[in-house]
């Protein structure tokens, strides 16, 4: 986890955007598999996806106020 955290830190704010949608993307084919009762080939995808879209969100938020970390 440590070492994704530093890898998402290292892109720009405009690639962290971009992978934010791809994530959102992601996420809505995941949660489309599960509803429709499919088997999904990994079950905690949705989780791992989830909280990557935190990390980022929290990574582009400390940039807009200014909080280095």
């Amino acid at each position: 986890m440590v070492k994704e955290v530093k890898e998402l830190r290292r892109l720009s704010t405009e690639e962290l955007r971009e992978r934010l949608n791809q994530l959102l993307a992601e996420l809505r084919t995941v949660r489309t598999e599960i509803a429709m009762g499919g088997a999904v080939a990994k079950p905690a995808r949705a989780r791992n996806i989830r909280r990557t879209i935190a990390r980022i969100k929290t990574i582009l938020r400390e940039r807009e106020l200014g909080i280095n970390v």
